[in-house]
C-alpha cells in the first residue's frame, strides 16, 4: 500500500536546488522528519509538475538519503510554500481544489492593504492597528499633519524591500530611502516646504500601491527599535496555536528590523526581560501571543485555507500592542538565528500535523 503522501509546493529556486540538497531557507530534512511521525511521505514539486488532466504528478521523493524524481498519483493535501500571482496559476489552483485536492495557504501573499482592512473590521483587532492609508498624495499630506513620523510601505513587497521613511524634525521633513545603486544604504533627502514630496515619489506610488503608515514609537533596546515575529499555525487538531515567537532587532542606526535588513533575531522573552519591568515583561508577552492568535483566527475566517501565518507585533516603550504585519508565508529561519532550534524544527512539524487533520476530515477544515 502507497504511502500518504503531503505535497509541498516549492519555488522554482528551492526546487532546482532540491535533488542536490540546496534549498535555500526552506529545511526540507525537517519535512521528512516531521511528516514521518505523522506516518507522511513528503514529496516536492511546482505548481508546473501537476497534470490534472492524468491526475499525476512529478515530484521529488528522498530515498536512502538521496533525492530522486518519481511520478506518482497527485497528492490529495499539499502544502503550498511557493507564491502565484499570474491568473494562469492561480486558475490552475482553483481547478486543482475542484477537483478535490486540498492546497492550504495556497494564497500567502495578501497585500497589506487587504490585511489591514479586514483586521480593521474586527472592533477588538482595529484597536491593536497602527493609522494607515492607502499612500496617495492627497492622504500623504493628511498623514504628515496629524504625525510626525511616517512610514511608505509597498502594499505587496516583503522583508522590508521598498520601504520609505517620511520624518520631522527641527529642521523639517525628511525622507529616507533606499537608492537603487546603493541597496545598502539608506539616502536622506530634505524636503522642500512647497513641494514636499518628490515627483519620483509620487511616480512611484501611483506605480505600484503603498501605505502610509504611522511609524510607532516602537520599544528599544541599546538604542535599536524592535517587533516580534508570532509564528501561527493550525495543526493535528485543526485549530490556531501559538508555536514560537523571537524578537526581531534592528541594526545599530536603523530602524527596520527586518532579518534581510541587517537585523537581529532573539529570544523574545529573555530581551522582554532586559527592557521592561517584570509584570510588564510578563503581560507584553502574553498579550503578543493573545493578539496574534485572535488576528490568525479572524482572518482565517474571511480568507480561505490560511494555515501559517507570521505575526509581526509591535510593542511601544508603555506596553501597548500593535500587529504591524501578517506574513502569509512565514520565513522560518529566524528561530535558527534566535538559537531556538527545538521551535524552528515545530515551524515544520505543525504543517505536516496539519496535512494529517486533512486527509482524516475530508469535508475540510473549520474556518
Amino acid at each position: 500500500m502507497p504511502p500518504d503522501y503531503v505535497g509541498i509546493l516549492l519555488n522554482a529556486k528551492a526546487h532546482q536546488g532540491a535533488g542536490k540538497g540546496r534549498t535555500g531557507q526552506e529545511a526540507l530534512p525537517f519535512y521528512e522528519e516531521a511528516a514521518a511521525r505523522y506516518d507522511l511521505k513528503p514529496c516536492y514539486l511546482r505548481l508546473d509538475d501537476i497534470h490534472p488532466e492524468s491526475g499525476k504528478s512529478l515530484v521529488y521523493l528522498k530515498e536512502n538519503d538521496r533525492f530522486r524524481k518519481a511520478l506518482i498519483e497527485t497528492p490529495p493535501v499539499i502544502h503550498n510554500r511557493a507564491i502565484y500571482k499570474a491568473p494562469s496559476a492561480l486558475g490552475k489552483i482553483r481547478g486543482l481544489q475542484q477537483q478535490g485536492i486540498t492546497i492550504y495557504n495556497h494564497n500567502n501573499r495578501y497585500g497589506k492593504d487587504e490585511i489591514h482592512r479586514l483586521l480593521a473590521e474586527h472592533p477588538r483587532l482595529s484597536y491593536h492597528l497602527p493609522a494607515s492609508l492607502r499612500a496617495t498624495p492627497g492622504n500623504i499630506d493628511l498623514m504628515m499633519q496629524r504625525y510626525s513620523d511616517l512610514l511608505l510601505k509597498p502594499a505587496s513587497a516583503s522583508v522590508g524591500r521598498g520601504i520609505m521613511r517620511l520624518k520631522l524634525d527641527n529642521r523639517g521633513w525628511c525622507l529616507l530611502y533606499k537608492g537603487r545603486r546603493t541597496v545598502d544604504r539608506w539616502k536622506a533627502l530634505r524636503l522642500d516646504k512647497r513641494t514636499p514630496l518628490p515627483i519620483w515619489v509620487k511616480r512611484r506610488i501611483t506605480q505600484i500601491p503603498y501605505l502610509i503608515q504611522e511609524r510607532l514609537p516602537l520599544a528599544e533596546t541599546d538604542g535599536r527599535p524592535l517587533d516580534v515575529r508570532v509564528t501561527v499555525q493550525r495543526g493535528l487538531t485543526g485549530d490556531w496555536g501559538v508555536t514560537g515567537l523571537y524578537a526581531k532587532v534592528s541594526a545599530p542606526g536603523r530602524f527596520l528590523s527586518n532579518l534581510a535588513q541587517g537585523g537581529s533575531a532573539f529570544p523574545a522573552a529573555s530581551l522582554f526581560r532586559r527592557i521592561f519591568p517584570p509584570s510588564t515583561a510578563a503581560r507584553v508577552l502574553a498579550d503578543s501571543q493573545t493578539v496574534a492568535l485572535a488576528a490568525a483566527a479572524y482572518l482565517s475566517g474571511r480568507l480561505p485555507l490560511l494555515a501559517d501565518l507570521g505575526m509581526d507585533i509591535g510593542i511601544t516603550n508603555d506596553g501597548r500592542i500593535y500587529i504591524i504585519e501578517c506574513n502569509g508565508r512565514d520565513q522560518r529561519y529566524g528561530f535558527r538565528k534566535a538559537g531556538m532550534n527545538e521551535i524552528w524544527f515545530d515551524t515544520y512539524q505543525q504543517p505536516m500535523a496539519f496535512a494529517r487533520y486533512l486527509l482524516q476530515h475530508h469535508s475540510g477544515p473549520r474556518g
